[in-house]
């Protein structure tokens, strides 16, 4: 089983290979994603352990096959990869299996992975966000060994760091009572303190290895995503609202944390990237995007649960906003890749990522 996946991997590397060559002059050195399922390309498909994987068709039917992505296609992080002219970066995992190139950047991000460690240990292995801080560690290793000291300082600091946390703590830990004490522990505005300063102690160990341009990505809107509304608890064609108040309290605490990192660390820059707002836009005008379908999952059983091996999606995936129960369409998530690297403050505060490719 393991072979297949080294295979679809070869085949996806070996197909982009030329994409390289046709992108513009690359804007950063390279690209460090960590993350959660949102932006996995596969990293999961190598635990053997984990339930959340998606190596399996129909995932990537409009992509080279079930390389690990959540998707029908791209991730937000391979839109946004392209926009800053650097070729798809390969999962941790490759690296360590195929010996895949690092030298643009690699993606570390784990389906299920949470701020917290324990956030979705219900699902298995995972690499939480402390785990992949030290996957990039090893990363850091191998490139000490093949660049000279000032060379890698430059290479680090004009580097693209994109973190995308803190869905899973939610969805994965705070909202499953029956399987987390959190909620039991703490008031909605106490975990997102929590996780804040969680968050803010992993950013800065980051930072304090020589990386110096990030891009923190908001919760987005998790009470409009099928398996919430698919609890009943919201509205017709509307969103679980005490849910996206809680998120809410994260993304405010996350913006402040922004603010702070960028007084503290002037030689650095810190964006909060919007996708909350962003999401909900697309959301409240997604005929406007061209979107038709808002409240169910392309595959899967629409509401409920991620796609089933061998089940067969909708034909019109273009035209719905959710992949599955909990993940956008390759669609959605081209429409927050350029929101992020071109948009405006209410997408990327204080820039955007462009802007910040130009300092």
């Amino acid at each position: 089983m393991e072979s297949k996946f080294m295979t679809w991997n070869v085949l996806f590397l070996v197909v982009l290979s030329f994409q390289e060559a046709i992108n513009a002059v690359p804007q950063f050195t390279a690209l460090f994603a960590f993350g959660d399922s949102l932006i996995d390309p596969g990293n999961n498909n190598y635990l053997p352990h984990s339930l959340a994987k998606a190596n399996f068709v129909p995932y990537g039917v409009d992509f080279i096959g079930p390389t690990g992505r959540f998707c029908n296609g791209r991730t937000m992080i391979d839109y946004l990869g392209d926009l800053v002219g650097l070729p798809l970066i390969p999962a941790y995992t490759a690296t360590i299996t195929m010996g895949s190139d690092f030298s643009k950047g690699v993606n570390y991000a784990s389906a299920a992975a949470g701020i917290l460690d324990e956030t979705g240990k219900s699902l298995g292995e995972r690499f939480s966000l402390n785990q992949q801080i030290q996957n990039f560690e090893d990363t850091l290793d191998q490139l000490k060994q093949q660049m000279e000291e000032q060379d890698l300082s430059y290479y680090l600091a004009k580097s693209l760091v994109v973190m995308n946390l803190g869905n899973n703590d939610y969805i994965n830990n705070y909202l499953q009572p029956s399987l987390y004490t959190t909620s039991s522990n703490y008031k909605p505005r106490d975990y997102a303190d929590l996780l804040i300063k969680h968050y803010s102690r992993q950013i800065l160990a980051l930072h304090a290895i020589g990386l110096r341009k990030f891009l923190l990505g908001a919760i987005g809107p998790l009470g409009c995503i099928p398996s919430q509304v698919g609890t009943g608890l919201a509205p017709p064609g509307k969103c679980v609202s005490i849910v996206n108040e809680m998120i809410g309290m994260f993304n405010s605490q996350l913006r402040f944390l922004v603010d702070q990192l960028n007084k503290d660390n002037p030689n650095s820059i810190f964006i909060y990237g919007n996708t909350f707002g962003g999401f909900i836009e697309i959301f409240n005008n997604a005929s406007v995007y061209g979107f038709e379908v808002k409240d169910r999952g392309c595959c899967g059983v629409g509401r409920r649960i991620t796609c089933l091996p061998l089940s067969v999606p909708c034909f019109n995936r273009d035209q719905y906003l959710f992949w599955d129960a909990f993940h956008p369409t390759q669609a959605v998530n081209q429409i927050l890749a350029r929101k992020a690297y071109s948009g405006s403050l209410d997408d990327c505060y204080p820039m955007n990522v462009q802007q910040m490719a130009q300092l």
